[in-house]
């Protein structure tokens, strides 16, 4: 049975920051609405112009003209980080511009950001506009089920895993440190899928340090970074990589930030992560803190940052955004609204706005679990000073030589590190469980 499309026009909008399949997701919803007889516009960089009630800035969109843009990185409509939400009369600009071009659906395409704002046009619009959102952000940080990715996120861990081999292999040919800063302004998700994929030395995520909504110092990351150091070091080897998400920042006391001249706050008020060089801050006090311990290694940070949004997707971007722009058009143009979509088992499924967002009305941050098996063991191949080095006398005796301290200062200055490290549990007793 043939669904009869309703009358108006859908418009594909793009917010937040770049991620790779934003363009295979414009195509497939484009294709989709023609396919129904539905005229399509495409909404140039995102809401800057709309929230301005400009109604100049769009483009109409064609099968011919969406083709074959899935295979590229970057974003056929532009994109920009413009929210309505913050501006007086930005989402009712936005509404009337859309109403003035004959809009009754959208399509919203963007991260935690863009989903409120598709939640809040739905809601403005008292019903007339049809609004469904699909999930994009590199973060992974977005509340979908834990078995789904938000599009982008493989394809950036993919070209990010690349970028840290090479990394790997000159650390151990120049006999130095990296530090790698990954973005991810809330999770570790990125972070430790490539730590993880490339088997870097250790990844440090903001949620390790997370304990009853506390700041922790910097000399707690600090710490932790330098005694895996000495532990490396104590092999043999001078050499190494560490993953440092960008949310670490989150965590850290304002305090010590501020003391590095790294703490930087937007008009809200809100600290401005991308605006803090989280990289450069643990390295100078890392690399002061291997001075006085008179240990000689060489530090350098390195971001992977921008080369990671505006890549060509891999095949599971590039299919996995397909869908879920073919299923966002034809939800709204079969009569959907106010839900973002995902697939869930290779089926279809659309979430409630309402299930999206906490209490206060926000969109829900999913952060790495750090109860699951996947963390534990990534955790598990860790170069990292571990409870039991603590415990064997003839391994502290060394460690704490290679760190010019005795076993009783170096016992005083690095157990704590070792604090949250998480309980391996045995793999052999979830055979009852599930039998």
């Amino acid at each position: 049975m043939s669904i009869k499309p309703p009358p108006g026009k859908l418009a594909i909008i793009v917010g937040g920051g770049p991620a790779p399949g934003i363009n295979s997701v414009i195509g497939a919803a484009t294709i989709r609405a023609c396919l129904s007889k539905v005229p399509v516009l495409g909404v140039l960089d995102g809401y800057k112009h709309l929230m301005r009630g400009d109604k100049t800035k769009v483009v109409p969109l064609g099968i011919q003209d969406v083709s074959r843009i899935h295979f590229r990185g970057g974003s056929h409509l532009g994109i920009s980080r413009a929210n309505p939400t913050r501006v007086p009369g930005g989402v009712e600009a936005s509404v009337r511009a859309l109403r003035e071009l004959d809009v009754t659906m959208v399509v919203s395409i963007g991260g935690d950001g863009t989903c409120f704002l598709a939640t809040e046009l739905s809601r403005v619009s008292d019903g007339e506009l049809r609004v469904v959102h699909v999930p994009k952000t590199i973060d992974n940080d977005i509340a979908l089920p834990r078995e789904e990715f938000t599009f982008g996120f493989q394809t950036a861990r993919h070209v990010g895993v690349s970028i840290v081999e090479n990394l790997m292999v000159d650390a151990k040919t120049t006999g130095r440190w990296y530090f790698a800063v990954a973005m991810g302004h809330n999770a570790g998700h990125l972070a430790l899928g490539i730590g993880k994929a490339a088997g870097a030395t250790l990844t440090l995520i903001g949620e390790e340090f997370l304990e009853k909504g506390k700041k922790v110092g910097l000399d707690r990351i600090v710490d932790t970074l330098v005694g895996a150091m000495i532990k490396r070091l104590t092999s043999g080897k001078p050499h190494g990589i560490a993953l440092l998400a960008e949310g670490l920042v989150d965590v850290l006391d304002d305090r010590d930030l501020e003391a590095c001249g790294g703490l930087f706050r937007d008009e809200q008020g809100h600290v401005a992560i991308s605006d803090v060089d989280i990289g450069t801050i643990v390295r100078d006090r890392v690399r002061l803190r291997l001075k006085e311990l008179g240990v000689q290694l060489t530090v350098v940070s390195k971001n992977l940052g921008y080369e990671l949004r505006c890549a060509d997707p891999i095949p599971f971007d590039m299919e996995y955004a397909r869908d879920l722009g073919h299923s966002a058009a034809r939800f709204v143009i079969e009569g959907g609204s106010g839900a973002v979509v995902t697939m869930h088992a290779d089926k279809f499924r659309a979430i409630p706005f309402a299930d999206m967002l906490t209490p206060d009305g926000r969109t829900r941050i999913r952060l790495v679990d750090l109860g699951s098996d996947r963390y534990r063991i990534a955790w598990s191949y860790m170069v990292r000073l571990k409870r039991e080095d603590f415990e064997d006398e003839a391994v502290l005796g060394d460690l704490a030589r290679t760190a010019n301290l005795s076993p009783t200062e170096f016992r005083d200055r690095f157990l704590p590190v070792t604090e949250r490290e998480p309980r391996m549990l045995p793999l052999y007793s979830t055979l009852n469980a599930t039998s």
